[in-house]
């Protein structure tokens, strides 16, 4: 006798989500429909505004006010999601279908410890008394791979590491054994071994648990790790789905290929010549230590941000710095430009040692220091336009208002925007065109040296693609020297001549982009290559963007 088989555990049958009047499109999902089994990874991809996290919002039942099903259904394990009163889609969320955020930090309440916000879950969908809760929370806690559980569950969220937040996310998640778990770009903002280590945890949770997992990503190296079927979003319709190893090795969709083509390439390319070329900025054993305070019940600490690190940058040479979090990296950068203080070293800039510079005396050099910074938004204000806001640094060092004004219209135009955006604000553009607006309001003081602090860690490949096009021709046309501050080594390999490694406030190795790449001497910049996701997709021999074009790039 034949089995019949079970539905899925999640079905999309035409969902459809209307945005309110005078949004950019009528719906923000159209006509969706897939399938989610038991024991499955399908992996999401699609840029920014594709429809992914508000798919994922309608099946939890989160959908902000302002939009609307217009049409579809959602059925969860057999019940529809869709016609399910209030309390019973709560009684859902958690018990059948949970959700793990982008962002631990704005997810979770900066007021209450961990411990108490898992703890919170139990208590309003279990019978559990206190006791039993706590040792369940100290047992999700461990089951995440965290340390000294017991200790970290009265722990407050701004006292842990970006990974272990994530990880307490994780664990909240799973505190009702739920069937679905829906994961919302929870590596996005990781370094590349605590990103690995959050990966493994998803998959052996879901393997041991039997979920089923939709998993919401913008990093093909992600998909290329751990799906077991893909759908790729564009403008909140479905354009292609199928096996992973089909659609990353033979794409159908012109867009799947577009996004494939834009992936960085873990190859390097550069093998510029520097030793004819002047230094631009030396720094020679900068150090610098923070005092972390304690409190009634914790000791205070002293953290090495920098210890007796030294590197040299070329004209129109491109350094970059990568690392883990709190390795240092943005220490050394913000040293550089003055916004903090170092302890010891020198920084030699054009043969001028900026630190043995008082304030006044410094002030002329910061013209040819510029930054940008990883997160747009928070670095632009947002009461003033953006004209306003290139026009300020020029006006402060002298310039003439209207030819500063003209000057930003002219740069806006350099990084590939219309002049006409001068007279919007920030609000108003998409984070690719906020972070072209960043890189305009730094080229507007003419600066030898551009320090970039991850400024393409939290775009969408294919915006990430074009900003790094953007740099790569300023520094041709600009003769630009860059100190690239990055976590990501396949954007590192990409866009750098040299490359310095940092660990734990150290620089454990430094040479050719091609060097360290290709045969890497320290143990620590091995581990960061082995902890790649996806790392098969680099083709032997490496391909030019153009050969990439519409190729397979993962190892079937």
């Amino acid at each position: 006798m034949t089995e019949t088989p079970l539905p899925p555990l999640l079905d999309v049958r035409g969902l459809t989500i209307a945005l309110p009047a005078g949004a950019e499109r009528p719906y923000a999902v159209d006509r969706l429909s897939f399938t989610l089994e038991r024991g499955e990874i399908l992996c999401v991809v699609g840029e920014s505004g594709s429809g992914k996290s508000m798919t994922a919002h309608a099946v939890m039942g989160l959908l902000p006010k302002a939009v609307r099903v217009a049409s579809g259904a959602i059925h969860l394990k057999g019940a529809d999601v869709l016609s399910l009163p209030e309390p019973e889609q709560r009684e859902l969320r958690g018990s059948r279908v949970a959700m793990i955020f982008q962002e631990p930090m704005t997810a979770l309440n900066p007021l209450m410890r961990v411990g108490d916000q898992i703890d919170e879950v139990l208590r309003y969908h279990t019978t559990l008394d206190r006791a039993a809760r706590r040792a369940r929370v100290v047992e999700l806690l461990a089951s995440v791979g965290l340390p000294e559980p017991d200790l970290l569950r009265r722990s407050y969220p701004f006292r842990l590491s970006g990974g272990q937040r994530q990880r307490v996310m994780i664990a909240m998640a799973l505190a009702l054994e739920p069937d679905v778990l829906i994961a919302d770009e929870p590596t996005t903002a990781l370094d590349v071994t605590t990103q690995k280590q959050i990966l493994d945890l998803i998959r052996d949770i879901q393997s041991k648990r039997a979920m089923a997992v939709m998993f919401i990503t913008h990093d093909f190296g992600v998909v290329a790790e751990i799906a077991h079927r893909v759908a790729v979003m564009q403008h909140g319709r479905l354009v292609e789905i199928g096996e992973a190893e089909e659609v990353l090795n033979r794409p159908q969709h012109p867009y799947t290929r577009q996004l494939i083509a834009a992936v960085p390439h873990l190859i390097e390319h550069r093998d510029d010549d520097l030793a004819e070329r002047r230094p631009v900025l030396t720094a020679l054993g900068v150090s610098k230590a923070f005092h972390i305070g304690g409190g009634l019940f914790r000791r205070g600490r002293t953290v090495v941000a920098g210890d007796d690190l030294s590197l040299t940058i070329h004209q129109g040479e491109t350094v970059g710095l990568v690392g883990e979090s709190g390795s240092g990296k943005s220490t050394l950068g913000r040293s550089i430009v003055g916004l903090i203080r170092p302890d010891a070293g020198r920084i030699l800039f054009e043969g001028v040692d900026l630190l043995s510079l008082s304030r006044g005396r410094f002030r002329p050099y910061r013209r040819h220091l510029q930054m940008v910074f990883q997160d747009p938004y928070a670095s632009l204000n947002p009461r003033h336009k953006v004209g306003d806001i290139i026009t300020q640094g020029p006006v402060a060092f002298g310039a003439d208002r209207r030819a500063a004004m003209d000057k930003a219209r002219d740069l806006l135009k350099l990084v590939g925007l219309d002049a006409s955006a001068a007279d919007r604000f920030p609000h108003e553009f998409s984070g690719g065109q906020r972070q072209r607006i960043s890189i305009a309001r730094a080229l507007a003081l003419e600066p030898k040296l551009l320090i970039a602090d991850e400024p393409v860690s939290a775009l969408d490949v294919s915006v990430q693609a074009q900003v790094l096009d953007l740099l790569e021709d300023l520094r041709h046309r600009l003769s630009l020297s860059m100190l690239f501050i990055t976590h990501d080594l396949r954007v590192a390999a990409q866009i750098c001549d040299t490359i310095a490694v940092m660990q734990k406030g150290r620089i454990v190795e430094i040479g050719p982009a091609r060097q360290v790449f290709g045969d890497p001497q320290h143990a620590y910049t091995r581990s960061l290559l082995d902890a790649i996701p996806g790392k098969a997709w680099t083709q032997p021999g490496g391909a030019t963007q153009d050969q990439r074009q519409g190729t397979g790039l993962i190892h079937g």
